[in-house]
This record gives structure tokens, C-alpha cells and sequence, in this order.
């Protein structure tokens, strides 16, 4: 059975009006092609407020009342009423099966994330190991994946304020320390790993293990679609473009993380 799924990622609701309407069209373009599960990989929130969750939560009403939204916290959604707790509450791993998908969710924010310049995740040796005891329990023909905000392998920065950071070795806008000891013990484990943080979208091929960065959905104005059968890609992923025919409003977050 084709298994389609949709990878959203770092929305910034409540950075302006223009990401609102953004963050719409995305949900009216994704039920107009039907997908069965929504991946949302953190940054929902611009500053971590509950009336920018609730803006969320607005713009992706019908999916949400349809049980087809997947989400984990981004960096982002630590400040101000810190919403992380409310886009997922409990472990810092869970795992569950939606349709032929086995999906492994990790928070990698941490509470450094609540100061705005802290933002890079947090990963430790429990944390791997309880993602690997998760995907271990996937059935047999599920396409395996794991969802989490920081990246886990080093991409281009985006900006000029991230260049000199990482020239000056803080690790803002770092991958995650164990990031490559992470994608090791992934080989064999996981298909796909979906995340965020950094703003340009970015596909990886690592041994067996395909990641994708979704970028700013709301700033791109796009997001990828997959299709899935039997715990395989059917084909690669599709963009799903709802830019409109003028730009006058178009978000500008592509800099922002």
C-alpha cells in the first residue's frame, strides 16, 4: 500500500503575518494531495509563545483533527513559555507506527535552549541508545525514521553571523556533538532521518541512511513530499511549491534559526 508523508519544517509562527499565510497554504496544498502523515521537525514557534503555538495549531487545524501530524520541538520553541512540552511531552525518544511507517521522535533541544543564542541541540549516550533500542522493535517492512530538530551532520552555514561563530568555535550552529557516532550506529537500524535547524534545504547520503533537511517551510514556501511502499521510496522525494504569484509578502527566514 503506498504510504505518503510530507516533511515541514522550522514554521517560525509568529515572526509576521506573511509566515501565518504561509503556514495555510501549505495545509490546504497538503490535503489537496491527500498525504496520510505530516512531519513537522521543530522551530514551530519563532519565540515560544503559547499564541504562536495556538497560531500553529489554527493553520493546521484539519490535519491536526485528523490525526495526521507528527512533530518534534526545535530550539525555538524553548524560549519564552517554553511550548517544547506541549508539541511533546514525556520521553525525550518515542516511537510509533503510522500506517507502513515506524517513526522514531527525539526532542534534541535541551535546556540551554532557553536562552536565544544557546541554540544548538543536545544529544547524550542515553539518548542514542534509547533511539536504537526504538527502531530495533520496528516490524519487519516498515520504513524506519527518525525525527529530530539539530542536524546531525555539518552543513554550509547559512549566514554571516554563523560563519563567525563557528570561526570562533562556539557551538551555536554546530551540528550535534555525537552527531557522526549517531549516524554509525544508525547504518542498518533507520532509512531516513528528517530534520531542521538549518534554514536551505540539504539531502544526505550516508552509508545506507538518506537525511534530509526541510529548511524554513514557511520561508520556502515548500515542503518535500515522499511516497513509500513496502518500507521503500518509491521515488525521490517532490516538491510541493504554494509560492504565490507575488512575493511582496513573502516571510524573509531563510537567516534566521
Amino acid at each position: 500500500m503506498l504510504q505518503t508523508f510530507a516533511h515541514l519544517s522550522d514554521l517560525h509562527l509568529g515572526a509576521g503575518p506573511g509566515v501565518a499565510h504561509a503556514a495555510r497554504r501549505l495545509c490546504s496544498a497538503l490535503l489537496a494531495v491527500r498525504v496520510q502523515c505530516v512531519i513537522v521537525t521543530g522551530d514551530v514557534t519563532h519565540r515560544g509563545l503559547r499564541s504562536e503555538l495556538e497560531l500553529f495549531r489554527s493553520a493546521f487545524a484539519p490535519l491536526f483533527d485528523e490525526g495526521r501530524m507528527l512533530v518534534v520541538p526545535g530550539n525555538h520553541d524553548r524560549l519564552g513559555d517554553d511550548v517544547a512540552e506541549s508539541l511533546m511531552s514525556g520521553a525525550r525518544v518515542q516511537a510509533e507506527e503510522h500506517g507502513g511507517l515506524f517513526v522514531v521522535r527525539f526532542d534534541s533541544t535541551g535546556p540551554h535552549n532557553r536562552r536565544l543564542f544557546d541554540s544548538h541541540g543536545q544529544m547524550e549516550e542515553d539518548d542514542m541508545d534509547a533511539i536504537c533500542s526504538a527502531l530495533d522493535r520496528a516490524r519487519p517492512g516498515a520504513l524506519r525514521l527518525l525525527l529530530l530538530h539539530h542536524h546531525l551532520l555539518p552543513l554550509p552555514d547559512d549566514h554571516l553571523f554563523e560563519r563567525v561563530i563557528t570561526r570562533l568555535g562556539w557551538p551555536n550552529a554546530a551540528e550535534l556533538s555525537r552527531g557522526r557516532e549517531m549516524v554509525d550506529r544508525l547504518q542498518g537500524r533507520c532509512d531516513l532521518v528528517l530534520h531542521g535547524h538549518r534554514h536551505q534545504p540539504a539531502e544526505i547520503e550516508a552509508g545506507s541512511l538518506r537525511i534530509f533537511n526541510g529548511g524554513c517551510s514557511t520561508g520556502l514556501q515548500a515542503c518535500r513530499v515522499f511516497a513509500a511502499v513496502h518500507g521503500e521510496l518509491v521515488h525521490a522525494p517532490r516538491w510541493l511549491d504554494v509560492r504565490p504569484r507575488s512575493f511582496a509578502d513573502a516571510p524573509a527566514l531563510l537567516a534566521v534559526q
